[in-house]
């Protein structure tokens, strides 16, 4: 069993229920940490505060990546509240629709700096805010998807943001090592998440990876949370810089 007792963690990222951020929070949880929330703004509130209820969240705030009132005030709650952070979870990405769904040769730059800024420098943000929190070494992880490493239909913009991910979470894991910070990126298969419906033909994506996936099934947001939970355990305390596939064997596929 992995015992989180006397953790403290900030999972980023909780939209709804069916959200792969969710999975880990509850996950996390279950383990004995205490779980910090996040919700986007006042309209994703209703869907994630019953959500952050239900774990006993002690701090459950708004946080727009892009606001750094927002995010002043987030970790103030943290240091005021715990003094100290273990983990930090980072479980958000975005592109704008018309870039998404388009050929990346014809995205616009604002569309390409804004999924950048969301998806990627976001959590060097985060990670550079938690940084002197983890007094005891600490874990951050972040979510990425095989379209960063393969061409895949439909993912378009998000497969050269995603790689700009891998690539960012392999550089911190650098430079953190040394303060006994571990830095990993979870990359589940193809789920029915709120940001997935933003790709293109989506379903094709699902029926292909349970066609093909040597397992024949889909990965849940709570087996991300299995993973997630042992990666901010010590028992994971020399894993660090590395890109872990939870998708049922698919991404061994060519």
């Amino acid at each position: 069993m992995v015992d989180l007792s006397n953790k403290h963690a900030l999972v980023v990222g909780v939209a709804n229920e069916h959200s792969i951020a969710w999975g880990v929070a509850k996950a996390l949880h279950e383990a004995g940490a205490q779980v910090a929330l996040t919700y986007l703004n006042e309209k994703a509130k209703p869907y994630v505060e019953p959500l952050a209820k239900s774990i006993d969240a002690p701090i459950f705030l708004p946080l727009d990546v892009r606001s750094e009132e927002e995010t002043d005030a987030l970790f103030a709650a943290i240091t005021e509240k715990w003094g100290k952070l273990d983990t930090l979870v980072h479980s958000i990405a975005f592109a704008p629709i018309a870039d998404l769904h388009g050929r990346v040769v014809d995205s616009s730059l604002e569309g390409m700096q804004v999924a950048i800024d969301i998806s990627v420098h976001s959590f060097i943000r985060l990670l550079k805010r938690s940084e002197p929190l983890f007094k005891d070494g600490g874990s951050a992880m972040t979510m990425s998807y095989y379209g960063a490493d393969k061409v895949v239909e439909h993912y378009n913009l998000m497969g050269p943001v995603k790689a700009a991910l891998e690539a960012t979470t392999r550089q911190l894991a650098a430079e953190l090592g040394e303060k006994n910070v571990t830095v990993n990126t979870l990359s589940p298969g193809p789920m029915l998440t709120r940001a997935a419906s933003g790709i293109g033909d989506f379903d094709e994506l699902l029926e292909r990876a349970v066609k093909y996936a040597p397992l024949r099934r889909l990965a849940t947001p709570d087996d991300v949370g299995s993973i997630a939970a042992f990666l901010a355990s010590d028992r994971a305390r020399n894993i660090t810089g590395q890109l872990i596939y939870i998708d049922a064997g698919y991404s061994i596929i060519g």
